[in-house]
């Protein structure tokens, strides 16, 4: 197929979008198959079926039907983001944008407007943002934000330890990436249900996506303005005094940009390996003997749920074949990190164990590579190694077919992930300090440089420090897990 086939039929023509419940339900104009609606709930199959029909690179249907590739093989994939003599993150080159079709209400418009971010520069321009983001992230303490990591899981589980049930999703895997998160970016304060939600909300294409994406830089902007003024030890106040000199408009575009990548991200990467590990005997029992590691667990998660289905997007910069397809100067491509990670060319056997392979599309690839995967990494490692100590006996509270997804254009995660276990008494959790505990350490453009001035933390009372306690353990013999869980960790 060729790009002519991307040509649209008018939004007045009455056949351009068949009746409901008709067989065509989900062709578009052009006969291209539409990546959002009903037909779409299932947006893997939807992949298939556009791989048995056009091979790695495919025609099809955004929201609004507008055209854009949709790039399946591994191979086209990796050559997609590898390659920026070719392909371009800048919008402004889409064809699309230029001549109208994306309309300014467009749902995907928080992610298809430009932006003065990294992710849309190219270039020097490139370099000098990507450098400040980079250059900020050099700072974190990785030592101090794993062991902030275990303290949040501890709270969290306090929670609802003593309850004996709890969903996973919603009462963990969506809370601990934001509680560090904050953390990181020194806006513990603002840290709430609301925040939780708009991130959630956000990268999924809904008619509040706008709403939310104005609620979160409302929150970055005002940030921004308190840590100009008063600058502290924390990732948002390094990005500021980076020698790349950010506008405050720089300074909060990269914040979102952080915040909902890496909250998005890390989110369903942990729903996804929690449930792997209470729906696949096989995982938990290499987990617990000892031959698989929970960052082993986290890379073959990786694998077969990344936590992003694709990226949007890529743009043309010149007339290019790709996966047999004419490209054209301005034509827009998807990158399918979901598709790509299952093309049979690579990975025949789905099923196959991934082990010590790090070649998935999770994160992406080349210059536009996600500079956070390691946080996320650590809070995933973290939290579910964690958790699983401190409920060694957890185990699903329903079939696991009454899972239930919501699928996005970027993504698909777990509604809920409901569990039961032997109830438990809570641990004490060390106050939080004053000043963030994941210290920020200079980067080598900070050597010198003045650090920003800090105010000296209140002091707190005693009794606000209890010390992390264990709680004792039950005077009846541990289960297998627990003893199997135990020998692995060496206790």
């Amino acid at each position: 197929m060729t790009p002519e086939s991307f040509s649209s039929t008018g939004a007045d023509d009455p056949m351009a979008t068949p009746p409901p419940g008709c067989p065509a339900h989900g062709i578009g104009p052009g006969d291209l198959r539409r990546l959002y609606g009903p037909e779409a709930e299932d947006l893997g199959a939807v992949y298939e079926k556009l791989r048995a029909e056009h091979g790695p690179v495919a025609p099809a249907l955004l929201h609004q039907d507008v055209p854009i590739w949709v790039v399946l093989g591994h191979a086209e994939n990796m050559h997609t983001v590898r390659t920026p003599s070719q392909f371009s993150r800048d919008t402004r080159l889409w064809s699309s944008m230029q001549d109208g079709t994306v309309k300014p209400d467009h749902p995907l418009m928080p992610h298809l407007a430009w932006q003065p971010i990294c992710c849309h520069a190219e270039g020097e321009e490139h370099l000098r943002l990507r450098g400040a983001v980079t250059g900020a992230m050099s700072t974190i303490d990785h030592r101090g934000i794993r062991r902030y990591i275990n303290r949040a899981t501890q709270e969290l589980v306090n929670q609802f330890c003593e309850e004996g049930q709890a969903d996973l999703v919603s009462q963990f895997a969506e809370r601990l990436p934001m509680i560090v998160l904050c953390e990181i970016l020194g806006m513990t304060h603002e840290y709430n249900d609301k925040l939780v939600q708009a991130a959630r909300d956000l990268p999924k294409g809904t008619e509040t996506a706008i709403a939310s994406n104005a609620y979160i830089m409302d929150v970055l902007m005002r940030l921004t303005a308190g840590r100009r003024a008063e600058p502290k030890d924390d990732f948002t106040s390094h990005l500021i005094n980076h020698p790349a000199r950010l506008s405050d408009e720089e300074v909060g575009q990269h914040l979102r940009v952080v915040l909902i990548i890496a909250y998005e991200t890390t989110a369903n990467l942990l729903a996804n390996v929690l449930r792997v590990v209470l729906t696949d005997p096989r995982f938990r029992a290499q987990l617990s003997g000892g031959q698989m590691t929970v960052p082993e667990a986290v890379e073959q998660s990786l694998w077969d749920e990344p936590p992003f289905s694709t990226l949007l997007g890529y743009f043309a910069k010149q007339d290019v074949e790709l996966g047999g397809q004419r490209i054209r100067k301005g034509d827009g491509l998807l990158v399918g990190l979901a598709p790509g990670n299952v093309d049979p060319r690579v990975r025949p056997d789905t099923k196959a164990n991934m082990q010590g392979n790090r070649s998935h599309l999770a994160f992406s690839g080349g210059p536009h590579e996600c500079p956070g995967q390691d946080i996320g990494r650590a809070i995933a490692d973290v939290g579910v190694d964690a958790l699983l100590t401190r409920l060694p006996d957890v185990e699903l509270a329903c079939e696991e077919h009454e899972l239930s997804w919501r699928a996005s254009i970027s993504n698909r995660h777990l509604v809920e992930l409901p569990v039961k276990f032997a109830p438990t008494p809570q641990q004490d959790v060390m106050a939080r300090p004053a000043h963030p505990v994941t210290a920020q350490r200079p980067g080598n453009w900070q050597s010198s440089m003045p650090r920003p001035q800090m105010a000296p933390p209140e002091a707190a009372a005693p009794s606000a420090e209890p010390t992390l306690t264990t709680p004792p353990e039950p005077v009846s013999r541990p289960g297998l897990f627990r003893r199997l869980l135990r020998w692995w960790r060496g206790d």
